[in-house]
């Protein structure tokens, strides 16, 4: 039986101050290539995808539409200028796409694989909606306004979500428009659908899908990628990359 095919929408219309370049993060070369350019070969490489909304800065339209030719990224459908806020791009992403599933993920997070991707799909099948995570390592603190701790969650229970996070497009698509009309601005999609009442649940990520964010993951994304490029399985993630929940 043939699998229904997935729209994505990768965001990249953030600046990313904290890398501290002049130029925005999505955009430095990694390996040789812009950073978000390796992102989308990922979900263009997958038989599981049908069409990417890519959601990027106005000012820089111009230059990934010219991109997706140049990389043969056949399976963007449109390059949109995004919001002021991420949650903005998200929705006018989400607008664009067909299909009846779709995924939200970081332009910055260029090291993801395909069967990281391919877990998520499967759980959200499954349920309706769901995100990649990963069992945080450090203990946690929750503290005052004054940096007095007032909290230790019991770590056990805590996971750091990634991306991609993977819904049915008429949920995400009603509960993105609903925070629209009331005003609300969540920190990920799951939030925005949790509100909503629906459970999300969450499929096993890597640590090694890390989000390019300071100075110091660029050359880690690099040793990453030469890592699997030595790996006997010719590229994809070695199985220490992957985490059980």
């Amino acid at each position: 039986m043939a699998i229904d095919k997935w729209g994505v929408v990768i965001v990249a219309a953030g600046r990313g101050s904290r890398m501290g370049t002049e130029e925005s993060k999505q955009y430095l070369l990694l390996d040789g290539k812009p950073i978000l350019v390796h992102t989308l070969e990922v979900f263009q490489r997958m038989d599981l995808i049908g069409e990417i909304a890519l959601v990027v800065g106005s000012a820089d339209v111009e230059r990934c539409l010219e991109w997706a030719g140049c990389y043969g990224l056949t399976k963007v459908a449109a390059v949109l200028a995004g919001g002021a806020e991420r949650q903005q791009s998200v929705l006018c992403g989400l607008r664009t796409l067909s299909c009846e599933w779709v995924m939200v993920h970081d332009g910055v997070r260029p090291l993801v694989t395909e069967q990281a991707v391919s877990a998520c799909a499967d759980a959200a099948r499954a349920t309706g909606a769901a995100v990649l995570a990963v069992p945080v390592k450090d203990t946690i603190k929750q503290v005052d306004a004054s940096d007095i701790i007032v909290a230790t969650p019991d770590r056990s229970a805590l996971r750091a979500i990634q991306t991609p996070q993977a819904f049915r497009r008429s949920l995400l698509l009603s509960a993105h428009e609903k925070a629209e009309q009331e005003g609300f601005l969540g920190t990920d999609d799951a939030m925005v659908v949790e509100r909503t009442g629906t459970p999300v649940v969450v499929a096993e990520g890597e640590y090694t899908n890390i989000k390019i964010t300071t100075p110091e993951d660029l050359p880690y994304a690099e040793f990453l990628l030469a890592q699997r490029r030595t790996s006997d399985t010719g590229g994809e993630r070695n199985d220490s990359d992957r985490t059980r929940l």
